[in-house]
């Protein structure tokens, strides 16, 4: 996405790319099968490496998502977004302030936020966040260690929402039409993609699933 062009906004399937789920798979090996599937927005989550790996990693994503026509959000790190020209951030509760962050990155920017509760959300609408992301929805492999909301979060998130809601947490093929039927916007996936033997088979699948909500 360039300077100039409309903000496309994380909706459908949004896969989040891990290099722990499955040993040997890098980031970009993930991102190019999961772009080669279908999958239009992703976004790049790296903890452990240094600024400058994580620096050289995203900015082989940006041109693996230029080349795909898709959307590049850098997890947490709005300084590497900035300095690969990606085409947003997300950002967690304890991350950098949403308006302080729209400040660095400009208004062309996406800016995601998670939310973990219907207070959250609820703050989350007149922060300048573009999108929300809420969960974890069910039990997650991943990373959250909170108490799963279930899917009536996101029919109560959308009552007062007026942004995007975008689930996460535990999202798997079973589950994923739950979501969507509960209003999501989108179904944020990690490891039901990313364990999967065939990464463009499983990404087709859920956007088949996503797309006739159930």
């Amino acid at each position: 996405m360039g300077d100039g062009d409309i903000k496309r906004i994380p909706a459908g399937l949004y896969l989040i790319t891990d290099r722990y789920i499955v040993k040997g798979l890098s980031h970009i090996q993930i991102a190019e099968a999961a772009l080669s599937g279908g999958a239009r927005f992703i976004q790049y989550r790296e903890k452990l490496l240094s600024k400058r790996e994580s620096f050289n990693i995203a900015l082989e994503l940006i041109k693996l998502t230029n080349k795909f026509n898709a959307t590049l959000i850098i997890n947490d790190d709005v300084d590497i977004a900035m300095a690969v020209n990606a085409d947003g951030v997300h950002l967690g509760q304890d991350d950098f302030p949403v308006q302080i962050a729209r400040r660095v990155i400009g208004e062309n920017k996406i800016i995601g936020l998670s939310t973990h509760s219907l207070k959250d959300a609820e703050a989350a609408q007149d922060s300048g966040a573009d999108y929300i992301a809420i969960g974890p929805i069910f039990k997650s492999t991943t990373k959250d260690v909170r108490s799963p909301l279930g899917a009536d979060i996101i029919r109560a998130v959308k009552k007062i929402s007026k942004l995007p809601v975008i689930a996460i947490g535990g999202i798997n093929e079973e589950n994923v039409g739950d979501v969507m039927q509960a209003g999501a916007d989108g179904a944020a996936v990690i490891s039901a993609i990313i364990s999967r033997e065939d990464i463009i088979a499983a990404v087709k699948m859920f956007i088949r699933k996503i797309e006739s909500r159930g």
